[in-house]
């Protein structure tokens, strides 16, 4: 069977930029001729560095904070370690940031450690070629980049003020956090989000999300294959605003708060009876499920003892096995990131795949999503044609998500990002074979939309359709009209 997977996408796939036009190697050699550790001058160790406002140069949550290297924060005799054996979910400790949604993505991202090693190159050390400087390979907005980091950490009373693994002279985890704060900005610009969004941004994925009280009856099986492709997976538990945040429930579970699926499987009881679990884990490294099929309960009592060793089920560790029926009772949301291999040989389930980046201009490209077809026609628009029949009924299954750029640079700038969306038509005849294709206010007068995602606020909106073979018109929008922005859409068709 052949894949379409377009040519220039594969080396655009293993293609990468240098990110803010910083070489690691050539950095690093101008460090060790003249005898000096690296200072970044474009991610300073100052306050403007850790935020802007909680974490801002003149707020008091930064009162004592102290930059120091890993050598430093080591006790001695005691030395630092990039990765000490192999990096393990085990290594991603929650610190003093909101970031949890990150950490439960660096954890989800240890379960493939193919794709954690393009990521953070494991080899780097603290002894050969030593320089106190780190680089990192990061998806941003279509583009592989490398980003390059000083080893100078924040730290309070001696210790990491953020993220931390539980082997305290090991700093992979830490140097990755500041790494993915440098291109969002600032250490407080990664306070609050979903973890597809780092995924995304770890592996060039796409996300889809479930919410969970409307289930499909098969996403046990979505979930298994996920894990067994080396998917990333994530979830949650909402709130109800503030007095919700990170609050813990009777059940020892926390609200609004990210954990990472890692792993779901089927065991039966010595009756011969099938139960389906789901294995969680808090990036806190505690806190864990105290319901049925949790480390103490009696259900483990009528499972196999291989069994038992075998699924890992009793360390004090923060990671818990639930029962599927229960995962989905107290979760509310499910993230899956889809991956999109470099390889074709390893592409299973991408057949094709368009990208297309565009802006929303006042004046020009911004008509918002609103009841005037005139205005809306003047959205940018962009021609896909789906000609993969995946079950054998005309049908294509097709993945569409829209991402607005510089997301987290909003914070910073007291802005909020803009509510987001794709409208899908059917292309009329009369413009089949043309490369020209615009869709005008008169068109859109007489047609009606075949699809259409979600709106949000979010970074990312992304869509699953089922749609019949031929060519279609996506008109990616903001919500309401005149509002600017750069935005990168990209379309997926899958086996």
């Amino acid at each position: 069977m052949t894949r379409c997977i377009d040519k220039d996408l594969l080396q655009k796939f293993n293609m990468s930029v240098l990110y803010l036009d910083q070489d690691f190697t050539a950095l690093r050699a101008e460090c060790l001729k003249h005898k000096k550790l690296f200072c970044d001058p474009k991610f300073p160790a100052e306050p403007t560095s850790l935020g802007y406002k909680d974490l801002g140069p003149n707020s008091k949550n930064i009162q004592g904070v102290v930059w120091k290297r890993p050598g430093e924060i080591c006790s001695k005799p005691t030395k630092p370690q990039f990765v000490a054996e192999e990096a393990t979910r085990n290594d991603v400790m929650q610190g003093e940031l909101g970031d949890c949604w990150l950490m439960a993505a660096i954890a989800s991202l240890t379960l493939n450690q193919g794709l954690l090693r393009r990521i953070i190159f494991p080899e780097q050390n603290f002894t050969d070629n030593y320089a106190g400087i780190f680089h990192f390979l990061l998806w941003q907005y279509g583009k592989w980049v490398h980003v390059v980091v000083d080893d100078l950490l924040p730290t309070r009373d001696g210790k990491l003020l953020f993220v931390h693994s539980g082997n305290k002279s090991e700093f992979w985890t830490a140097l990755l956090e500041k790494a993915y704060a440098k291109v969002n900005g600032s250490y407080e610009a990664l306070s609050g989000g979903w973890a597809n969004e780092a995924l995304t941004d770890f592996t060039g994925g796409i996300g889809e999300r479930y919410t969970l009280s409307e289930a499909p009856s098969d996403l046990f099986t979505i979930m298994k294959k996920a894990v067994g492709r080396g998917y990333p997976l994530s979830t949650s538990i909402s709130g109800q605003g503030a007095q919700d945040r990170e609050k813990k429930t009777s059940e020892c579970l926390v609200k609004t708060h990210a954990y990472s699926v890692t792993g779901n499987e089927e065991v039966r009881d010595a009756g011969g009876m099938l139960h389906k679990l789901v294995r969680l884990r808090n990036p806190w490294g505690m806190f864990e499920w105290n319901g049925a099929w949790s480390d103490k309960s009696k259900e483990w009592d009528q499972i196999l003892p291989e069994q038992k060793s075998k699924l890992a089920y009793s360390a004090d560790d923060g990671e818990f096995w639930m029962s599927y029926l229960d995962f989905i009772k107290h979760f509310s949301l499910l993230q899956i990131c889809n991956l999109t291999p470099d390889d074709p040989s390893e592409s299973e389930g991408l057949w094709n795949y368009y990208e297309f980046e565009g802006t929303w201009k006042v004046g020009s490209t911004a008509g918002g999503c609103s009841n005037n077809k005139e205005l809306f026609s003047t959205n940018p628009q962009f021609v896909v044609k789906l000609d993969i029949d995946s079950n054998k009924d005309q049908k294509c299954s097709v993945l569409v998500t829209l991402m607005q750029k510089n997301y987290r640079q909003f914070k910073q700038k007291g802005t909020e990002s803009n509510s987001i969306g794709v409208v899908i038509y059917k292309l009329p005849e009369k413009y089949k074979g043309r490369s020209d294709v615009r869709l005008s206010y008169d068109d859109l007068k007489t047609l009606s939309r075949v699809g259409m995602t979600k709106f949000s606020y979010d970074r990312e909106v992304c869509g699953r359709f089922k749609l019949s073979l031929g060519e279609y018109v996506l008109i990616p929008c903001t919500f309401n009209p005149n509002q600017e922005g750069s935005f990168l859409l990209r379309v997926f068709s899958e086996k």
